[in-house]
């Protein structure tokens, strides 16, 4: 079953900031340049949707001509003006002009444009045909940065803003992050998702966060796919596999006619609906979703029973489960719809015995959802991530003279002439054994 639709049109229209109070302390926290490019940005699409309603309002009107068979002079034809638009012409007419504002303070000329700017800013907004947003983001080291994300911007593009604004470096780890205290929960956004779905469903009171961190499991699946489809295996077999026996993991599963999941499965505890209690169940892993296996039954196909499946629901990781659900183990996730922000008889919650088993069935669960698109955000941040490192790498090597090249002897060594000379004060030592007798 999935949860009733929210009124998204009425929270679309009045959430426009994340992580902050309100869009003008948002719209604040903005950078000048970035402030200034917003409003170029609002510029062009709102000129851009007037020419479009020109157009069609044009046509509209030839069509209209058409069929009435109305000339355009007739329809030209102004209507007769009333006595109170008179009195108003005629009293704007006789009234002074007003005077011209005082010269502010270059300081106070300075952030009176911002707030101007900003109230400009806050009409076109609600105007734009593009959805927009003001993100706060948080750094690992408490500190946050202020970003306006469209709808058209995926989580990698953000990733690129950042690492600009942060000047980190561009490692394929860097992931966006969306947390719930409420639900105590955590989940890592995917690269090519659109960062602003998921978040118009939080509500406006909302205390989730989105943090830019550091996550070594991002992409561990394509690291070490030997973890996950050869698992039943002993560790130390899977720890001697060869990067070459890597690559043929990855194209024999993923370069194929269709993508196969690794073929997970065992015990899993599982919160029962409306109680406190954690009862073992076996479950298993397929690409149409998770499956398990009643009470008395077998794992034969037919004896499965769908637990749920992936196309409508997220995979989140939990926090401290043990103590708030009283769960077997801290090592719990769940699966909920993305607009479910709180608690609802729709999540589904498991518990693993260790943090190995949580790894394997989060990694696995992701590939079963996203399959192949996911294998293209790895390709996509390791061209981009050797790409940076190379074009650092460049930069960073001395820049050397064509005009001066080095001379080297046949020995290797720098010439004489090549080393620096000694001050003027230098007294060079006396040679060796000077002054024994000998």
């Amino acid at each position: 079953m999935e949860p009733s639709e929210m009124s998204s049109s009425s929270q679309r229209e009045n959430n426009f900031s994340i992580g902050l109070t309100d869009l003008n302390e948002s719209l604040n926290e903005l950078e000048d340049h970035d402030l200034d490019a917003l409003m170029a940005d609002l510029g062009s699409d709102l000129s851009e949707t007037g020419e479009k309603l020109n157009a069609t309002e044009t046509g509209h009107v030839h069509t209209q001509q058409h069929k009435s068979g109305y000339s355009t002079q007739q329809q030209n034809v102004r209507a007769p003006i009333s006595l109170s638009q008179m009195s108003s012409l005629a009293s704007s007419s006789s009234s002074l002009p007003p005077e011209p504002p005082k010269p502010l303070p270059p300081g106070e000329a300075e952030a009176q444009a911002k707030t101007d700017k900003i109230k400009l800013a806050l009409e076109k907004l609600k105007e734009a045909k593009v959805k927009k947003m003001v993100v706060k983001v948080m750094m690992s080291d408490g500190s946050s940065k202020t970003l306006m994300v469209d709808e058209r911007q995926t989580v990698r593009d953000v990733l690129d803003n950042l690492f600009e604004k942060t000047h980190c470096d561009f490692g394929m780890d860097w992931s966006l992050c969306e947390t719930n205290p409420e639900l105590q929960t955590e989940r890592g956004f995917e690269d090519h998702e659109y960062l602003v779905e998921p978040l118009f469903a939080w509500t406006r009171d909302s205390k989730n966060q989105i943090i830019f961190l550091l996550r070594p499991n991002k992409y561990l699946f394509f690291k070490d796919p030997q973890i996950f489809y050869l698992w039943k295996k002993d560790q130390k077999s899977i720890n001697e596999i060869k990067e070459r026996h890597k690559e043929l993991l990855l194209k024999e599963n993923f370069d194929g006619p269709s993508l196969i999941v690794p073929d997970l499965e065992g015990l899993l505890y599982l919160r029962e609906d409306g109680k406190k209690s954690w009862k073992r169940r076996y479950f298993l892993l397929r690409a149409s979703g998770i499956y398990y296996v009643p009470k008395g039954k077998t794992k034969t196909s037919r004896d499965l029973a769908c637990f749920i499946q992936l196309d409508k629901v997220n995979i989140y990781t939990t926090t401290d489960y043990k103590q708030k659900y009283k769960a077997p183990s801290d090592f719990c996730f769940i699966l909920k719809h993305p607009q479910i922000q709180k608690e609802s008889q729709y999540i589904r919650f498991l518990c693993c015995d260790d943090e190995h088993t949580l790894s394997l069935w989060v990694n696995s669960i992701r590939v079963a959802k996203y399959g192949a698109t996911l294998y293209k955000n790895y390709q996509m941040a390791v061209r981009r991530a050797s790409t940076i490192s190379s074009t650092l790498h460049l930069t960073s090597l001395p820049a050397s003279s064509p005009s001066t090249p080095t001379v080297h002897r046949a020995n290797g060594h720098t010439p004489q002439e090549d080393l620096p000379e000694p001050p003027p004060d230098f007294i060079p030592p006396p040679p060796p054994g000077w002054g024994s007798g000998v």
